[in-house]
């Protein structure tokens, strides 16, 4: 419950003053409600059913004054005070809902701006130890449950003002009875319990449903090609049918649970209402005009006594889904790696002259275990050169770069710029000087211009053009049927695997930073296009600081350094011909492996 008492004093904060007129006008439409009731006994007295002119009840006075009219006249003046009641209490309340909506979505823009900022000032560990798609069913359908959640809670306030006018109306007319009916809305209260922590508990079984269905699907279609390939797609279909099962169990679940509680309401008030007629009249000696009017207002609060259940139950099944959002936000602003004050401090990029050091780094991913990924790393990439980092799958090359990058902070040790530690104070201002060119390319649903268009809103045609051209793009780019404002297609589906690393690579030159990541860069171009990538980037050489990832070791034999990472531990440095004669040495090995073309001298 804690979790929405906390989004309700978030409400608070967010609508402020309108909330609290909101509520007035609520308590105004309640009133004129209960005043229309009111006015249905004198014109129940004109048609001569019952006579309350000698009744002790407040209304009796106003009988007695529209007794003394013509009846013409008393029946036209209160038919006219009737309607003119109704109708200001419908547009009030139209008014009220218009307003309500316009909270609601501004609360749920909120709610949703406040998750997804802090999210994006989460630092790169806090990505990796969560499941995409867990992310994603929060802020679909565990937000659309909050939203939900929050609605039902407006709907319940107003159900419970109404409810306590009525009741105050009722207790003005006669307090006995009122205080009977009181006692015993309050023990059917208690035994409605079970229902409410029944339907909370079906609501965490709809947030682990919904979240194993986003990521099942994600999954999906992130494979399926390997799906395809391999004729999987029995093994998914099968999963998808186990799936189904559960969400229809889930489903029929609380269906059974809000229709037993119904059902209990239903007869349990049916009951109610017996027992009030009985005991008005044979305990209270009620007055008939005093009975009806009373039947009258309880038989109309039944209703809401219903709804307000329902609305328990219902939002009992949401307070999962506010426990989910909460407790994201709480381990995103956890792993906050900067503010939006410190995003606009650091705005401008970091110049790096000197170059960037690696000082008694160690880093694990786990903080539990023993074993470090990386140890005891003492390496120095100078300014405006070009340092390749190699060695086997799993040495530590990309968590190296991670941490160069200040997407991972180490243990131990430290990461300098220009002699100068990176820490938050300058984080972003140093990640503004990078352009990162990661293995898997990524591209958005879009055009190719659009992609580009990204990284530099304010770019040229000229830029544009200049940056493919270096990427040798440009060429393929022309051949594409609308050119640049070709749809590629989800992740950039539509081109090839070597048309897409070239087209991040021209995204990567266009930002024209200082610092240029290349992770395995060309792994996906041919010999030709990996030639012209490689002649672009030596243009760049003493222009920019180039670290390249490599597994193909054709790609760096003209860097200015290489370094071999084994098991974590730099186990070499130096220039690529030095390294590469080293007999017995990792990279030495590693050629061995490959067909490589050596360069003379």
């Amino acid at each position: 419950m804690k979790q929405l008492l906390h989004f309700a004093r978030e409400l608070h904060v967010f609508a402020g003053k309108i909330l609290y007129l909101n509520v007035i006008g609520m308590v105004i439409v309640s009133l004129l409600e209960g005043a229309g009731i009111l006015l249905l006994l004198p014109l129940i007295s004109i048609s001569g059913v019952i006579s309350i002119s000698n009744s002790s009840n407040p209304i009796s006075k106003l009988a007695g004054i529209v007794q003394h009219m013509p009846v013409a006249w008393s029946l036209a003046i209160l038919l006219a005070a009737y309607l003119l009641l109704i109708t200001c209490q419908t547009l009030l309340q139209q008014n009220l809902n218009h307003r309500n909506l316009r909270i609601l979505m501004g609360f749920t823009n909120h709610i949703r701006m406040e998750t997804y900022r802090s999210l994006l000032q989460a630092n790169w560990a806090f990505f990796m130890s969560k499941r995409k798609s867990d992310l994603i069913n929060a802020l679909t359908e565990e937000l659309s449950r909050v939203v939900r959640g929050t609605n039902l809670l407006l709907q319940f306030i107003t159900a419970v003002i109404f409810t306590g006018i009525q009741i105050g109306i009722a207790f003005w007319l006669s307090p006995s009875i009122t205080l009977f009916v009181i006692v015993a809305g309050t023990i059917l209260a208690y035994f409605s319990r079970r229902w409410i922590k029944k339907s909370r508990m079906v609501g965490t079984e709809s947030t682990e449903i919904a979240q194993s269905y986003l990521g099942g699907i994600s999954d999906h279609f992130n494979g399926v090609k390997d799906i395809k390939s391999n004729s999987l797609e029995a093994s998914r279909i099968a999963w998808l049918r186990d799936w189904c099962k559960r969400i229809e169990a889930e489903q029929l679940k609380m269906n059974a649970i809000r229709n037993h509680s119904q059902t209990f309401y239903k007869i349990t008030s049916t009951f109610l209402i017996a027992s009030l007629i009985f005991v008005s009249i044979q305990l209270f000696k009620a007055q008939p005009s005093q009975l009806v009017l009373i039947i009258l207002i309880f038989s109309r609060l039944w209703p809401r006594f219903t709804g307000i259940q329902s609305n328990l139950e219902q939002i009992a099944s949401c307070i999962p889904a506010f426990q989910s959002i909460l407790l994201l936000q709480e381990e995103s602003a956890g792993a906050m790696e900067y503010n939006e004050k410190e995003l606009v401090k650091q705005s401008t990029p970091m110049p790096v002259h000197q170059g960037i050091s690696c000082q008694n780094v160690y880093f694990r991913y786990n903080k539990q275990e023993l074993a470090y990924q990386l140890e005891n790393i003492q390496v120095h990439i100078p300014a405006n050169q070009t340092t390749a980092i190699v060695g086997r799958s799993g040495a530590g090359k990309s968590t190296l770069i991670d941490i160069v990058m200040g997407l991972l902070q180490p243990d131990q040790g430290q990461v300098c710029i220009d002699g100068v530690p990176l820490t938050r104070e300058n984080l972003l201002a140093f990640r503004r000087s990078i352009s990162y060119v990661p293995q898997d390319p990524f591209l958005f649903n879009g055009t190719i211009r659009e992609n580009l268009l990204m990284i530099k809103p304010q770019a040229t045609e000229e830029e544009l053009w200049e940056a493919l051209e270096f990427s040798i793009s440009a060429e393929f780019v022309r051949r594409l049927p609308q050119g640049m404002d070709t749809l590629i297609g989800d992740r950039g589906v539509r081109l090839s695997g070597g048309e897409r690393q070239r087209l991040v690579l021209a995204r990567a030159i266009l930002r024209k930073t200082s610092i240029l990541v290349l992770d395995e860069a060309s792994s996906a171009l041919d010999t030709e296009n990996e030639a012209k990538i490689l002649a672009a980037l030596d243009q760049l050489k003493g222009k920019m600081t180039i670290i390249v990832i490599a597994h193909r070791l054709s790609t760096i034999r003209n860097a200015d350094q290489v370094i071999v990472v084994d098991r974590g531990v730099v186990v070499q440095n130096g220039k690529f011909g030095q390294l590469a004669t080293e007999k017995k040495s990792l990279l030495n090995h590693l050629l061995e492996q490959q067909v490589i073309v050596m360069p003379h001298g």
